[in-house]
């Protein structure tokens, strides 16, 4: 059985949220196990000392508006911490806000948002993949709690595996969840047009080998090779970019120039 004193921040985040109420338990999740894999699940949670923690307060962007709400979800946990034995110290009171004035935002400083250019099928795909992990987090969350009722979590290889897979579930969550508050959805080429915008699929003609070549103009965001997708900002995407169908587009790349018809667009 692991001491109070070397219990883990995973295990004691486990304990930590097994207390809470379903709601509360699904509100918490997030931001608990954020911190948790900040300073490593495996960690001794009597290791972590006042420097860190203010550390992990200070790194926080303030441009999240749950912000506040994050640090007085770590403000509880950490004072769960203490009264549990699992910390010597009250390492909460060293969880503190900055304080900025309202409407001030530095470019190029953390904490700024940078927005995010999407079309909008890019930014469905998104919305789409994180209603699917959400889905996935009350099974997760249930396959915890059951591994759980085993105490002896040093020899609980179950425990820990869901406790894994939650956490990468959770900051996949947080990362799309935070792509898509600073998202801007472009416009993307009218139907009407006949010239290649992004979001656009054409199909190119190499006037040399005869060769026929389709791409996709995305974001620089959505860029995928494999698909075929280039980005709107490559060479190849700002060559192409105001081009209409049958006219001849060159390109000059490191190993020469390259030369194309645009055979067809498809908005």
């Amino acid at each position: 059985m692991v001491s109070k004193e070397n219990i883990s921040l995973g295990d004691a985040a486990t304990h930590f949220l097994a207390r809470l109420t379903p709601e509360e338990r699904e509100a918490s999740q997030p931001g608990v196990y954020r911190f948790v894999r900040w300073f490593g699940s495996e960690r001794p949670i009597s290791q972590l000392t006042p420097p860190e923690v203010a550390n992990y307060a200070e790194r926080l962007s303030l441009s999240d508006i749950d912000y506040v709400k994050r640090l007085e979800l770590i403000r509880a946990f950490l004072v769960c911490a203490k009264k549990e034995g699992w910390s010597q110290t009250n390492l909460s009171v060293h969880l503190k806000a900055k304080k900025v004035k309202p409407g001030l935002a530095i470019p190029g400083r953390p904490g700024t948002p940078t927005v995010v250019e999407l079309t909008r099928r890019g930014y469905e795909e998104l919305k789409t993949e994180l209603a699917e992990l959400k889905s996935k987090r009350p099974p997760l969350i249930e396959e915890i709690r059951r591994a759980a009722a085993d105490k002896d979590f040093r020899e609980n290889a179950p425990l820990h595996a869901a406790r894994e897979q939650l956490g990468h579930l959770e900051g996949r969550i947080i990362e799309l969840e935070e792509a898509l508050k600073v998202t801007k959805i472009i416009d993307e080429a009218p139907k009407s047009t006949l010239k290649v915008g992004t979001g656009d699929s054409l199909v190119l003609q190499d006037t040399s080998s005869g060769e026929e070549i389709r791409y996709k103009i995305v974001t620089p965001k959505e860029v995928d090779p494999a698909q075929g997708k280039i980005s709107s900002v490559s060479p190849i995407g700002k060559a192409l970019l105001g081009r209409g169908e049958g006219e001849m587009v060159e390109i000059t790349v490191p190993a020469g120039k390259l030369r194309y018809q645009i055979k067809r667009i498809e908005h």
